[in-house]
């Protein structure tokens, strides 16, 4: 699957026409609930155990990101080497969450939804799914960062109970070496942290 305007692999749906997009040629505009499509679709989630599910994990990292290591919170991780859980639609895989287990708290370092599975509640039941493992270690908190482009995931995230609560300004600059182009077009720098308190 590619983007509908040039070859780049896609990372949204719209929720419009249901076209798919690169970042590039995603666009940011409000638009009212009547007028925002649900994806009304059924899955399960399990979690990742199989090497054919480590292996889509890794295709998914290099599709969504073009490389398989996430520098967050200052750490480096391969993500498919990581515990992760996935959504399963039929026998395939629609998404994952991946995830790494610091001190009194689980950072999520990869969420990936495939764009023709967004908007049906897949990633708000993957993020459920770490709550519920943070829950029973007894953790404090869960941790997620974004890039400061890429406004769909901040909103993402802010709509079931996490706070932005610190920005590590240029940490993507120094990372990738130079300023890259993201959603709509605004240039990638920092790294947004955002937590959310469970108890």
């Amino acid at each position: 699957m590619k983007c509908d305007y040039c070859r780049k692999n896609p990372i949204y749906r719209c929720s419009m026409c249901a076209r798919v997009t690169c970042a590039k040629h995603t666009r940011l505009r409000p638009v009212c609930p009547s007028c925002a499509k649900k994806n009304t679709i059924g899955f399960g989630i399990a979690k990742a155990v199989s090497e054919r599910e480590t292996a889509k994990i890794r295709e998914l990292v290099k599709v969504f990101w073009g490389e398989e290591e996430q520098l967050t919170f200052d750490k480096k991780f391969v993500v498919a080497k990581l515990p992760a859980y996935v959504a399963r639609v039929d026998k395939d895989i629609a998404g994952f969450v991946s995830f790494a287990d610091v001190d009194d708290a689980i950072i999520i370092v990869a969420l990936g939804i495939l764009p023709e599975y967004q908007n049906a509640g897949v990633g708000r039941s993957l993020i459920e799914r770490v709550e519920a493992k943070v829950k029973r270690l007894r953790k404090k908190r869960l941790l997620v960062s974004t890039s400061n482009d890429d406004l769909p995931a901040l909103a993402f995230y802010q709509s079931i109970g996490f706070q932005i609560y610190e920005v590590k300004p240029d940490a993507i600059v120094e990372k990738h070496g130079e300023i890259l182009e993201g959603v709509g077009g605004l240039p990638i720098r920092d790294e947004l942290r955002l937590r959310k308190t469970l108890h």
